[in-house]
């Protein structure tokens, strides 16, 4: 079967320009946390309504992630997410940050991708990931099979399989060479067919060096996890550029990463948000996943010397403060790692605090108002 004769990517769907005063092009990460008093209906909502500042503020693009089994974070399908705010939006960038590519059989991928694509066109991201996204025994649950290594072993098979959906170009003698991702480029070549010669452009994801190195060999935008693995994200930068190969997608490296930023008008009030999120953390790390507690708990609760080591250096990494302090601590990561891009998470109980957050950081750099 010849490949269809579209442009899988254009690296236009993937570059962005800076907006104001930020050194690099900002966007928005979305773990659609639930807090304690809320409902997911409620974190949906905000999910809404954030898409939108953001896109009125000249973010450039709104990923958010797959997680299952934690009651506080309410992204466990991404795709039926983004659908809902492809709905809402017009012009930001929608897309996954990420999917968990082992969780899923690449069919399925690529259909629900290709139907957003459909929905939004020209503006949908695929952001793929090689962890679980959970516990062992959720991933077992969500995969049929005890075998998890296995998954992530096989990410670069699995993820030539998904692009292979993605373009419609299986060779001949393929076992899959008359299976079509639909919507997708095969409804091009049907008779009296049109189809946009667009698809989402594929993003690798990582904490480690395992998909920087994949990335830049492939030659696809890369997306660093800095938000929890700060360590790593020199190393695992530096390792994608070295590993870079020029591809169709891609000429040259281009690497956002995630961040954690908090920006509140009280600055006491910013250190209050991170140790309720913190305390989340704890107990996820724990095996003890909730709802984010209300700053209020935070200040109750009575952290052991292991949690209190934990918290301090899980909030080390964590840009907050007023909205002037948190425009330097960004502009100091930037310069520090070189990001292309980077991308904003605020963790905190309330939605409202998140919004404003947002608010205040395109306020800082001038974004569009």
């Amino acid at each position: 079967m010849a490949a269809p004769d579209h442009t899988p990517t254009e690296t236009s769907d993937i570059r962005a320009e800076a907006k104001g005063t930020a050194p690099t092009p900002l966007s928005v990460l979305d773990l659609v946390t639930v807090g304690a008093g809320h409902t997911a209906t409620e974190s949906l909502r905000t999910a809404v309504e954030l898409s939108r500042l953001a896109e009125a503020r000249g973010f450039h693009r709104y990923w958010v992630a797959e997680h299952h089994s934690m009651p506080g974070v309410a992204s466990s399908s991404p795709a039926v997410i983004l659908a809902h705010l492809a709905a809402h939006t017009t012009r930001i960038r929608l897309g996954s940050g990420g999917v968990m590519l082992p969780n899923h059989a690449p069919l399925v991928i690529a259909e629900q991708f290709g139907t957003l694509e459909a929905m939004a066109p020209g503006r949908v991201d695929l952001g793929l990931g090689r962890a679980p996204g959970t516990d062992g025994a959720t991933a077992a649950a969500l995969r049929r099979s005890d075998r998890l290594n296995e998954g992530a072993d096989d990410f670069p098979q699995q993820l030539a399989e998904l692009t292979r959906f993605l373009d419609d170009d299986f060779p001949d003698g393929h076992p899959y060479a008359r299976i079509h991702a639909v919507p997708g480029p095969v409804q091009a070549t049907s008779p009296g067919g049109v189809q946009s010669p667009h698809r989402p452009p594929v993003w690798l994801l990582g904490s480690s060096g395992f998909s920087a190195r994949l990335a830049g060999t492939l030659g696809l935008p890369f997306a660093f996890a800095h938000h929890f693995s700060a360590q790593n994200t020199v190393p695992a930068l530096d390792l994608y550029r070295e590993s870079f190969r020029p591809s169709a997608v891609l000429d040259e490296p281009y690497a956002l990463i995630g961040v954690s930023a908090l920006a509140t008008d009280d600055e006491k009030e910013a250190r209050r948000q991170i140790m309720a999120a913190a305390l989340n953390m704890v107990r996820l790390r724990t095996g003890r996943p909730g709802l984010v507690p209300t700053p209020e708990e935070a200040e109750a609760y009575d952290f052991s010397p292991m949690e209190r080591e934990f918290v301090d250096s899980w909030n080390t990494n964590v840009i907050h403060g007023g909205a002037d302090e948190v425009r330097s601590g960004l502009d100091d990561l930037q310069k520090r790692t070189g990001a292309d891009e980077l991308m904003l998470t605020a963790n905190a109980h309330s939605g409202a605090v998140r919004l404003r957050s947002y608010e205040l950081i395109a306020d800082a750099y001038g974004l569009p108002a």
